[in-house]
């Protein structure tokens, strides 16, 4: 893949047809991949392994019923910085990277906030310990609000493959 932002790779249909497959079932074995495609199996495994050579496919995941297995209550964490230099902000990045809590961490614009963080956890108690022992222990982190989801409207992990050409 390439280093530079926004270099993009050149996707055809099949490719794109491919990666639409796998963002919905990516436990398709080669053979119902292709299938699915309308290749036969050696050329789609080909270019499954072109675009995960380039980086395209970055990697495979199961995704859990968070629910199921008593993690029940997610929020959304705006947080503020106290300064607003390189160095904060990666030792921020290092910290938040240590926990299991959170599952997406953005630097963000926009807000009266420089993070927003996606936090799962079992129940309201195990958040105010989270929040008090790990978020606002935090070196630099100067303002906190917290929003909780009530219900998970769109929950995807697909990305919009049609404005591919």
């Amino acid at each position: 893949m390439p280093d530079k932002p926004g270099a993009l790779i050149k996707i055809d249909k099949t490719d794109r047809r491919i990666l639409e497959q796998l963002q919905q079932d990516g436990s398709l074995t080669n053979q119902e991949l292709a299938d699915k495609v309308g290749l036969s199996p050696s050329p789609c495994l080909r270019r499954v392994r072109a675009m995960e050579d380039a980086g395209v496919i970055v990697r495979k995941v199961t995704i859990l019923d968070h629910k199921k297995l008593g993690l029940s209550l997610t929020a959304i964490i705006l947080i503020g910085m106290d300064r607003h230099t390189p160095e904060r902000f990666a030792a921020f990045e290092e910290q938040v990277a240590e926990y299991p809590e959170v599952q997406e961490c953005y630097l963000i614009t926009g807000q009266d906030a420089d993070y927003m963080l996606k936090v799962v956890v079992p129940d309201m108690d195990h958040y105010h310990h989270f929040l008090l022992n790990r978020i606002t222990r935090i070196q630099g982190v100067s303002g906190v609000h917290s929003s909780f989801v009530l219900r998970r409207v769109i929950d995807s992990t697909a990305l919009p493959l049609g404005y591919l050409s």
